[in-house]
């Protein structure tokens, strides 16, 4: 029998109004469909009478929550009352976020951890499902992403938002058919206020940010000052007995900071075993110098050698600007609209200096000594040269920048008591460019060929270097090699949702919609390079001026990494002026265009388009059962078209000039678009039930997706200069390749023992399919013909040469049809074979294209389990503390050979935070703590794995109330100045450490 809704009941009703209005907010804010998943979330928390009331709220509802316990007590009625499994994190009051990193937040949700970038959170995972299989939306709306590191991810970068605006975020772990499909992991929806929510407020808080990682930087590369600015303000105000309302929130922020990282760059070379003779391979038994090799792999051990030795000091000066205008205009109650505006803007300039040794690997002059086992790491590994190589000292400077622009509005019509109707609509844009004459990434080489014998030592906590003979007064520093890369990422996302809200019968609600999305991907990139690494002048010319580069120690720079005391370290570096040697290069080498970024030549341009239409239904009903139940029950169907267009350059035909050169003629550039299409259906259902009035028991089962990379859908193809007999290698995308599928089944029970404390178990199983794989087709080709197989060819078989018999063929074609079409006989060499080229021609097969594309046919489990315990005490203290566990089959096996497929991210993670508050002040020190995970299946391109160690954090914040309109903070981040590893197929393969550093900020806020 159906009831009236009982759903949102709790032993403490009057704790449900203290959701942050925001979450109230978000209801008028939000495009349709996210605004029904949020009723579901929010209405019980701000109307539990009426699970069908979207109304305007009143001033009931609009309850402004301060302090850290309303915060954690908004977020537990959340997770309480909503349909399905949805954590978040809200605003301890008006622009004060929990944390100044939105990535950092989230990162105390149970099953979310972070990637950072730059001693700061950037990326989320979520249950172990990495940052591209995780949708962020904005109020509801999927934004744009664009960035030039990446230009080919969907992966949203928190750095580029700040915390000041925003007043919860909400994370879907489960399925929702009213919710934007696009996270496996989870769907996450980034809110802030509206003005006829806020009503008429003001704030405005000032913070200076100390970043100690300034300081541990040589003087080119860092900052004038670590201590930098940051302010924000909000304004709320609301007229003609709340018919309008504006509001408009901005913030700014500036960091000075500083990375030091000691690295293996270009990666470990190999997997190899004995008996390889490949670049990279260690000397053979029968090779002399084999003494050298002290415990050598054997039998079917794998080894690998290092290719680059490096030490960079890295300082890097953020501006980050952020603002949100939003009017809102209510003729009626039963009539909300709003229009909105969001800019985000985020600019990083990067100066950098470094150490580094090339190893050259002839099996002559190598030594090492091995760790032993199946997987054989080098303890150390060193060249004797018998003539002076670089060492090299690099610099660079570049800078970019990254914007967003939204327009949206938004509209909400009570129609009539029973129904509520909604239309959301935004234009939005994200770019990336370069910010700087120099590129937005560049390197510039100078070197002094002095190097002699030189050794890397693996066994402490960073790679030590050791160099003999260097001789920077003989051989003086001068430019070498060196690149300049450009840039643009552009996305452009349009997106119109059209839905409504019906009350049926006493207890049920249907949710209804379609949805319209254009997503546009725009990205361009050309790297300039000159190759000229052996130097511009001769090794002992003074031709540069030598004060352009300045004497340091490397150790200054390092002493907080394991291996930095070594005696054995080389430290002498020397940091140079980047625009003064850049200068004096161009001067010597007479190559401007050399030294200068240009999109002149790319050698990318594409651009993809996806178009997608949806539909979803969401049936909702309360049951009047000896213990209240609620069940949900909806689907999603899309249909998504693809295409995909990059500028590629055409094979017009081969020339056989040689047994086995067959090189391939290209015609001029031009583009190639190629398309796709795929549908979706996505069912969901949610079922929980109280077996008493504080407990909580909840399950639910949908299918989500997680779209494929830009580059892995992208139009054009890349051909290979070189052919063979059996054709051209061509690589391309696969604009019809289908997202990942991922069904769940997840299952909680929850104690909420006291209106602000909860202990739940959580256990989630997604069965992952449709992962990409890569495989080989043969097609013809339309526009080039190859001799092989042609008339000529046949002849010279029939003849009796064998077809793997190349001498032979091509001896007969020359001599025989010497002068006809195609064939061009030049005459016989000192061997007696026949010299020539000879060409495809009309009537001769098509040039076969060995394409190696991409196709979905990976799958796995993962499966894993959350536990959370929220506790406070009467006395004012608290903790909160959460750990997942998971597992998937989808892991690298460190001993496999060759290209692998598996689960980037996949990690546990726990988090503790401590809790104390009363009147005046509030102390929050949390310590948040990642296992290992896999961070990338290729090295450089190579089939080797990145691991990012362990990593733990401990971030503290106090803030004391002067009065109850100002208030004071001090934080700090990072207090226990964690480093972060990263190694590949063993912990003795580093393959980066990197140093960071405390930051500290004080503040006020003062609140109108």
């Amino acid at each position: 029998m159906l009831h009236t809704s009982k759903k949102g009941n709790s032993r403490y009703p009057g704790t449900k109004r203290r959701l942050i209005t925001l979450a109230v907010a978000s209801a008028c804010a939000t495009l349709v469909a996210q605004a029904h998943a949020q009723e579901a979330n929010t209405a019980a928390v701000a109307n539990a009478a009426d699970p069908a009331n979207t109304a305007a709220p009143s001033a009931a509802n609009t309850v402004v929550v301060t302090g850290i316990r309303a915060s954690m007590q908004s977020t537990l009625n959340l997770k309480r009352n909503s349909d399905g499994f949805v954590d978040g994190i809200a605003a301890d009051d008006i622009g004060k976020f929990p944390d100044t990193n939105l990535a950092e937040a989230l990162q105390r949700i149970s099953g979310v951890s972070i990637d950072r970038n730059r001693g700061e959170g950037a990326l989320v995972t979520v249950r172990g499902v990495g940052p591209d299989l995780n949708l962020v939306l904005l109020n509801g709306r999927q934004m744009p992403t664009a960035n030039l590191g990446d230009q080919s991810g969907r992966a949203f970068d928190f750095s580029n938002l700040a915390a000041e605006a925003v007043s919860q975020i909400q994370v879907y772990k489960s399925v929702r058919a009213d919710v934007t499909p696009g996270g496996i992991g989870a769907t996450l929806n980034v809110m802030t206020g509206r003005p006829l929510d806020l009503g008429k407020q003001a704030s405005f808080g000032a913070k200076v940010m100390y970043d100690e990682s300034n300081n541990n930087l040589p003087d080119q590369n860092k900052a004038r000052r670590s201590a930098t600015p940051e302010i924000s303000g909000l304004y709320s105000n609301t007229w003609n007995d709340g018919m309008f309302g504006l509001s408009a929130s901005a913030s700014y922020q500036e960091r000075n900071m500083g990375i030091n990282t000691a690295a293996v760059i270009n990666g470990w070379l190999g997997p190899f075993k004995m008996g390889d003779t490949s670049d990279g391979a260690i000397p053979q038994p029968n090779n002399p110098n084999f003494v050298n090799i002290k415990n050598p792999p054997s039998g079917n051990d794998l080894y690998l050698s290092p290719q680059n030795m490096s030490y960079k000091m890295n300082g890097y000066q953020r501006q980050r600007t952020n603002g949100q205008l939003t009017f809102q205009f209510r003729p009626v109650k039963e009539l909300t609209t709003t229009l909105d505006y969001t800019f985000a803007e985020n600019k990083l300039q990067h100066r950098y200096s470094e150490l580094s040794a090339w190893f050259g690997h002839n099996m002559d002059i190598q030594g090492a000594q091995f760790s032993g086992g199946p997987l054989s790491s080098p303890l150390y590994y060193e060249e004797r040269y018998t003539s002076p190589q670089d060492i090299s000292m690099n610099g660079g400077d570049s800078a970019r920048k990254s914007t967003l622009n939204s327009l949206g509005f938004n509209t909400q019509w009570r129609a009539t008591p029973d129904l509520t109707l909604s239309f959301d609509a935004h234009h939005s844009v994200a770019e990336a460019k370069s910010d700087s004459p120099y590129g937005f990434n560049n390197d510039l080489a100078t070197a002094s060929f002095s190097r002699g014998i030189t050794r890397a030592d693996f066994t402490s906590e960073m790679p030590v270097l050791s160099i003999q003979g260097a001789d920077f007064v003989g051989r003086p520093h001068q430019v070498a090699g060196s690149w300049f890369q450009d840039g643009r990422n552009e996305m452009t996302l349009d997106q119109a949702q059209l839905g409504g809200k019906l009350k049926l019968f006493e207890s049920s609600g249907l949710n209804f919609g379609v949805a319209f999305t254009k997503n546009k991907n725009e990205s361009i990139f050309q790297q300039v390079q000159r190759d000229t690494w052996g130097g511009t002048v001769p090794v002992t010319s003074n031709a540069y001026d030598q004060s352009l580069w300045h004497a340091d120690n490397l150790r200054n720079y390092f002493s907080k990494l394991g291996g930095a005391d070594n005696p054995a370290l080389f430290t002498q570096i020397h940091p140079f002026d980047f625009e003064g040697v850049r200068n004096a290069a161009i001067a010597i080498t007479g190559d401007r265009a050399g030294y200068t970024p240009s999109l002149a030549n790319p050698a990318y341009d594409r651009t993809t388009i996806e178009k997608t239409k949806s539909l979803y239904l969401q049936f909702n009903t309360d049951w009047d059962t000896a213990m209240p139940m609620h069940t949900g029950i909806g689907f999603r169907y899309e249909q998504t078209r693809v295409s995909s267009t990059g500028l590629t350059k055409v094979p017009t035909g081969i020339r056989w000039i040689s047994e086995n050169e067959l090189p391939v003629d290209f015609g001029s550039q031009t583009f190639e678009t190629l398309e796709g299409k795929y549908n979706n259906f996505l069912p969901s259902i949610d079922w929980d039930i109280e077996p008493r009035s504080d407990m909580k028991v909840r399950a639910s089962y949908g299918v989500s997706i997680g779209r494929p990379r830009y580059d892995q859908i992208a139009g054009g193809s890349t051909y290979g200069t070189t052919a063979s007999v059996t054709g051209v290698t061509v690589s391309r995308g696969n604009p019809a390749l289908e997202p990942v599928k991922s069904k769940n089944l997840d299952l909680s029970a929850e104690w909420y023992y006291n209106k602000q404390s909860m202990l739940s178990l959580g256990l989630f199983h997604k069965k992952l399919t449709d992962y990409t794989g890569s495989t080989v087709i043969t097609e013809g080709s339309p526009s080039a013909t190859t001799p092989v197989g042609g008339a000529y060819w046949n002849a010279a078989v029939a003849s009796g040469c064998s077809v793997s018999n190349r001498i032979c063929i091509r001896n007969y074609i020359l001599r025989n049809y010497a002068g006809q079409p195609g064939v061009t006989y030049t005459g016989d060499n000192s061997a007696g074979v026949a010299q020539g080229t000879i060409t495809g021609v009309a009537g001769n097969p098509a040039l076969p294209y060995q394409v190696s594309t991409l196709v979905n046919s990976q799958g796995d489990t993962l499966k894993g389990a959350e536990v959370n315990w929220q506790h406070m005490f009467a006395n004012g203290f608290g903790f909160q503390a959460n750990y997942t566990y998971v597992k998937s089959g989808l892991t690298y096996d460190d001993l496999g050979v060759g290209n692998q497929f598996a689960l980037v991210g996949l990690s546990d993670s726990a988090n503790i935070v401590g809790i104390y508050e009363d009147t005046n002040w509030s102390v929050r020190a949390a310590y948040n703590w990642r296992d290992r995970f896999l961070s990338s299946t290729a090295d450089n391109g190579k089939p080797n794995p990145s691991y990012v160690e362990p990593y733990g954090q401990l971030d503290l914040s106090i803030g004391y109330n002067l009065s109850k309109n100002l208030s004071l903070s001090l934080e700090a981040i990072n207090v226990n100045d964690a480093t972060q590893r990263v190694h590949g197929r063993s912990e003795m393969q580093v393959l980066q450490v990197s140093t960071g550093g405390r930051r500290y900020m004080v503040g006020a806020r003062y609140k109108f």
